[in-house]
């Protein structure tokens, strides 16, 4: 088979996709998709021993990078099938990516989202015109409701990944590296169903071999590098994880054929590394990128494996869940060790707790949050159970938190 070549069983024949077409696509993007910044991170480089550049998709219109196959496909369409409107499925990004380029075609969208999509990318698809139906806890599971709505409907399906039109819209993606920092030496990307690894992967090895692309996946859904480890299209049941941008079952034909050639390597990331992650991006970069979108930074801020190398993490998208957002900020603050919750119990009488207070101040540790029990059956008669919130430079700071308190003969429990 030759290189470029790539065989799809839904249509039985062969698919030729070249970076030709990524160059094409560029074209159809135009002015409508954003070339999004690329900048070198001084806070990540210092914690990585690597030449950090942050490719910033979060900053795409409508928050994502697959707005670009999404436009791709849509404005390519002939009138005919425009006129039968188009389908989706999708967590999230891909809904609105479709939703926002039908809108700007004028032309019908439905878009099959889970159930357990998040409710700002539920209502961030409705704002854009589509018509959303909840089916199916996950990804695969709304595809397949899509697959029957299409069928009765004639609606033109807009695959969230494998589409060679989506592929080579994502491919501009490395174009776009490429350009800002030709002398690259490698470049992570977090994969989902693949689209995105795989338009890259095509760009990048066509241009400059050599540049390394390491594809990322959560641990709770590494259904790609099965695939690739075995040679093989498999599946894997998937776990809960904060990632539902890339909880894909079974990868793309198309793309699995692309990554299976190309990628160089193919590793895990876990939900605290995730956390880790969107943390610092948010309090020393002020970005917020959603959980499947910080995965290859928090590979390598965990790993660290390319000290002295100019890489670039591809932040692919930043739509997250406002409560999810206020979780990650106080578990990001535990899991750095700045965020420490202890339980004391006191003698109930005046002065008993500014004793505490005064001894946690001297070592200038921040008092965040202090609750009193005094009526929990737990709690004996004549004195108050209070839990204090505590908020810490590192975790060597509230190591002498925890020391200091041992030494002043208080009495508490560590909480988290």
């Amino acid at each position: 088979m030759a290189r470029n070549q790539i065989y799809s069983k839904r249509s039985d024949e062969f698919v030729n996709l070249t970076f030709d077409d990524i160059i094409k696509s560029r074209k159809i993007q135009g002015s409508v998709i954003r070339k999004t910044p690329m900048e070198m991170s001084a806070t990540f480089s210092q914690i990585t021993g690597s030449q950090v550049y942050l490719k910033s998709e979060c900053l795409q219109k409508t928050g994502s990078f697959k707005v670009r196959g999404a436009y791709a496909k849509i404005a390519t369409l002939s009138k005919d099938e425009k006129k039968k409107g188009v389908i989706a499925a999708s967590a999230g990004n891909h809904a609105q990516g479709v939703a926002f380029a039908s809108a700007l075609e004028k032309i019908p969208c439905t878009i099959v989202m889970p159930v357990t999509a998040s409710p700002a990318k539920v209502a961030a698809t409705r704002s854009y015109g589509a018509n959303v139906i909840l089916s199916g806890t996950i990804y695969d599971e709304s595809w397949s409701k899509a697959l029957e709505l299409s069928q009765k409907t004639g609606s033109q399906i807009v695959h969230a990944f494998d589409d060679e039109k989506v592929i080579a819209a994502q491919g501009v993606i490395g174009l776009e590296i490429l350009e800002s920092l030709p002398d690259v030496d490698e470049i992570y990307l977090p994969i989902g169903g693949g689209g995105l690894a795989a338009g890259v992967l095509k760009a990048v090895k066509t241009k400059k071999p050599k540049v390394k692309v390491i594809g990322v996946q959560s641990t709770a859904f590494p259904a790609m590098k099965k695939s690739v480890d075995s040679g093989k299209l498999e599946s894997v049941k998937g776990q809960m994880t904060i990632a539902d941008g890339i909880s894909v079952k079974k990868p793309g034909e198309f793309t699995f054929k692309i990554i299976n050639e190309l990628i160089d390597d193919i590793v895990l990331v876990d939900d605290s590394q995730i956390i880790k992650a969107m943390f610092l991006l948010m309090e020393r970069t002020k970005m917020v990128v959603e959980p499947a979108g910080a995965v290859s930074l928090a590979y390598l801020l965990d790993k660290r494996p390319s000290k002295g190398k100019k890489v670039v993490p591809i932040l692919s998208g930043g739509n997250v869940d406002m409560y999810l957002l206020g979780q990650i900020v106080a578990k990001g603050l535990t899991e750095m060790g700045r965020m420490v919750k202890i339980f004391i119990i006191l003698t109930d009488k005046p002065g008993a707790l500014k004793e505490v207070v005064d001894v946690i101040s001297a070592l200038s540790v921040n008092i965040v949050e202090v609750v009193h029990d005094r009526l929990s059956t737990s709690i004996p008669a004549g004195t108050a159970g209070v839990t204090l919130s505590l908020e810490t430079e590192n975790e060597k700071h509230a190591q002498k938190l925890i020391n200091y308190l041992k030494e002043k003969n208080i009495q508490f429990k560590i909480m988290t």
